[in-house]
């Protein structure tokens, strides 16, 4: 097989790439999906991110190496094995980021990764369906982006209460400024799920010059003089090199991406020379400069109603399932978070560094599905935006069939270490003020055993009890220095006809959930591979 542009992975920013650069009929395009089809059902109802998760038809079911910072503690870490990626099984959370991330992209020496200059990709991307007239907005894309379709009083009074303490409100954090408290904007389109898949693959699938291969996973990149000239494949259990004529781009995401390149031979030599590979082209940071965001997760019983009881018996659950297929709205509309806070911890700040996610339900573990606490009950869950910390993943054998190990070095320097316990303290501080105060009947965790002032015990309790939030990136990071694994056009250094387009490519982590970055970044890919390709 041989194409103009073998693009791996249809992942948030694969399928952008395959619909943009298919538009013309100019190239032919394949896009290779480990995956399969995105049939399954529960893809498509918003809340079965509970289903697609840790299923390993849907899932590729990473876990971490034991973590200092986190008490040494493994951690699931899914990301999407199907059409569309991880924004197929994520929680449909859209958040762009603040402006000062991309500038500070540009600032690192990345040219055209500005505010200005990424912004008509956001905007190119969407459709908004909220208030409309806003600058910042996008109004005829193909991703569907609206609010929910869902409200719970417990997130009202949250909300309210948050603006009690002393913090604003905001009604677009995708606007001009993402400070304050508000509610989640989703992908959805009615009451379903929008992927990436959804908003760019199907559209283009039935043109005659691409070619969409499922259950097709990539186990390096073929390299002839300098120059990438394909990929070799297991296409449904058959290896196979299929050729690119101009270019390959891995969308494989942050994990798969860097294994690639290392399983290619490209990567830092003393690392996959231990597995028994051949240096191809020695870049010492593929597979460093690893982010993700850590969620603490304040959990508050309430007299209120939450999901916890109304889903505690099947007929209650049944009633649920009738009205989502009579009115396409209810519970099963659910994003994993309704209310959101984009907040600062320290007032001199110029931008905020803790991001909320409220849920009107609670769990000990929400990776391991739709089992709640027997209590009605709601989550605080927070974050700091902007960690310090960064891991690393290596290979633990020359198969793709083996995952690399993942080191997320969480909460290694003591700014993250003080941001984590600042969070904790403010959501504890925000379920003091009323219209929720009179409501919280009692905070189940941290719990009373710590104090507001603790903050040792703060820090302790976060080391034993919070998790990923599913946003790792960083692994092929843009830039010039010696840890650089792409240029600002995405071009892996020292390599023709190869580029990386995905999280990995981040040099620095978004403020906020990372699905929309993603995107933006297939769309700017995608104008960049056409602009170099005429």
């Amino acid at each position: 097989m041989e194409f103009d542009f073998v693009i791996v992975g249809a992942g948030s920013a694969g399928c952008v790439l395959a619909n943009r650069l298919s538009a013309s009929g100019r190239y032919t395009v394949a896009v290779l999906e480990a995956g399969p089809r995105d049939s399954n059902l529960w893809i498509h109802v918003p809340v079965g991110y509970f289903r697609t998760m840790g299923n390993p038809k849907t899932d590729w079911r990473y876990t971490t190496q034991p973590d200092p910072g986190v008490a040494d503690r493994a951690m699931a870490w899914p990301r999407g094995k199907v059409l569309g990626g991880s924004s197929s099984i994520n929680g449909l959370l859209y958040v762009r980021g603040q402006a000062q991330d991309f500038d500070q992209w540009r600032q690192l020496g990345n040219t055209g990764w500005a505010w200005q200059d990424v912004l008509p990709y956001f905007q190119k991307s969407e459709t908004w369906h909220g208030e409309n007239g806003s600058p910042y907005r996008g109004t005829d894309g193909p991703l569907s982006v609206q609010e929910p379709r869902l409200n719970r009083e417990i997130v009202d009074r949250w909300v309210e209460a948050a603006v009690a303490a002393g913090y604003k409100r905001t009604h677009d954090y995708n606007g001009e400024d993402q400070e304050g408290v508000g509610y989640f904007q989703t992908t959805m389109k009615g009451g379903r799920r929008c992927s990436s898949a959804v908003a760019y693959l199907r559209p283009a699938e039935h043109r005659h010059n691409l070619e969409i291969l499922t259950d097709a996973q990539t186990e390096k990149v073929l390299l002839q003089e300098g120059r990438a000239i394909g990929v070799r494949a297991r296409v449904n259990g058959q290896m196979t090199d299929i050729r690119a004529r101009c270019e390959v781009v891995l969308s494989a995401g942050a994990i798969g991406s860097p294994q690639i390149l290392m399983l290619s031979g490209v990567g830092d030599p003393d690392s996959i020379s231990s597995h028994g590979i051949e240096t191809r082209h020695a870049l010492t940071g593929v597979g460093k400069n690893l982010q993700d965001h850590l969620q603490a997760r304040p959990i508050y019983k309430t007299d209120l109603s939450t999901i916890n009881v109304e889903i505690s018996n099947i007929f209650k659950q049944a009633l649920i399932g009738l009205r989502y297929v009579l009115t396409q709205s209810g519970p099963m509309t659910m994003a994993a978070s309704l209310g959101t806070g984009f907040l600062k911890t320290e007032e001199h700040m110029e931008t905020p560094d803790i991001q909320f996610h409220i849920q009107p339900f609670s769990a000990q573990d929400l990776g391991k599905g739709p089992v709640r606490h027997g209590f009605s009950a709601f989550t605080a869950s927070v974050l700091q935006m902007r960690p310090e910390s960064a891991g690393h993943l290596e290979l633990t054998s020359a198969s793709m069939d083996d995952h690399p190990a993942i080191h997320p070095n969480y909460l290694a320097t003591e700014t993250d270490r003080r941001t984590i316990v600042k969070g904790i303290q403010v959501a504890r501080k925000i379920a003091q003020f009323e219209p929720l105060k009179s409501h919280v009947t009692e905070e189940f965790a941290p719990g009373r055993e710590i104090a507001f002032d603790d903050e040792a015990g703060t820090l302790e309790w976060a080391r034993q009890t919070a998790v990923t939030i599913y946003h790792p990136t960083g692994t092929c990071k843009m830039g010039s220095d010696d840890r650089a694994v792409v240029d600002a056009r995405l071009r892996v250094h020292g390599i023709r006809g190869l580029r990386v387009a995905d999280a990995s490519i981040m040099p620095v982590i978004t403020s906020g959930n990372t699905n929309a970055p993603c995107i933006m970044i297939g769309e700017k890919a995608s104008d960049m591979i056409l602009e170099d390709a005429i």
